[in-house]
């Protein structure tokens, strides 16, 4: 198991998938902590779909967290891109049937896949909650917002927690993008549908019966970054995206552990 994983985080670490994907984490990390804080007059809104968050709001424990929580569906994007090309890349190279030639127990072969992509599912997290913090505490004082209960014991306890909820929906995201990868053998094929399912399709059937959003996963990984939502409570979020993930991983140890490797 330990050299499956230190296989698979030789293939992480290269330059252009590891400085492309925490750039990206940076960036997104940055955009919204900063535009929470420079559009908090706006009568448009500076949260998410136009909520507005309050120097109120942003002085109570949680403030440090509001934007952190907030950029969690953009991390699970980010994930599930990473997951499905790493998992159906192995398929469009070929290198999968090495790998089987030297451990051929194909279970414990996609188990340490997923233990590595999590341990970076981990690190993406991390770099997030510095930046997006940081940035948050930097720009409070400028738009007189107090930082003072940010990190007593209150705030120290809703930082972990919305760590521990960011990290949980991350790693749902990321576990539907190595399914999706299983299913269809191709990184292009993976993504493209991972992401035109989670970003528009979830997005209209939404807006046309706004109460199927109660049952989509995308909408239940994102509620559980948030810690939960006016519509959809957090234990509901929680216990439907477990089943989903138990479901979509059922389904792809099954077609791995019995399909042919070749693409």
């Amino acid at each position: 198991m330990i050299r499956i994983i230190k296989a698979e985080w030789r293939k992480l670490r290269r330059p252009t998938l590891l400085l492309g994907t925490l750039g990206a984490v940076v960036f997104f990390s940055g955009l919204v902590s900063s535009l929470l804080f420079l559009l908090l007059d706006s009568p448009q809104g500076n949260g998410d779909r136009g909520v507005v968050i309050t120097r109120e709001m942003l002085s109570l424990p949680t403030g440090a967290t509001q934007a952190f929580s907030s950029v969690g569906g953009l991390l699970g994007i980010i994930a599930l891109c990473v997951f499905a090309a790493q998992t159906a890349q192995e398929y469009t190279y070929g290198t999968l049937r090495n790998i089987l030639v030297r451990q051929p127990g194909r279970v414990r072969v996609l188990a340490g896949k997923l233990v590595a992509m999590k341990l970076f599912a981990i690190l993406m997290v991390v770099i997030s909650a510095v930046v997006s913090i940081g940035i948050s505490f930097a720009l409070a004082g400028g738009k007189d917002v107090s930082t003072e209960l940010w990190f007593n014991g209150d705030g120290q306890a809703a930082i972990g927690r919305t760590f521990i909820n960011v990290l949980i929906s991350v790693i749902c995201f990321g576990v539907v993008g190595m399914v999706l990868g299983l299913l269809l053998r191709s990184p292009i094929s993976a993504i493209s549908i991972g992401v035109l399912w989670l970003l528009i399709i979830e997005n209209i059937v939404g807006a046309v019966k706004s109460s199927t959003l109660n049952w989509l996963p995308g909408s239940q990984f994102s509620t559980i970054a948030a810690g939960g939502s006016e519509s959809i409570s957090y234990t509901h979020a929680l216990s439907l995206s477990a089943a989903y993930v138990f479901v979509g991983s059922l389904i792809a140890v099954v077609l791995f552990t019995r399909r042919d490797v070749a693409n």
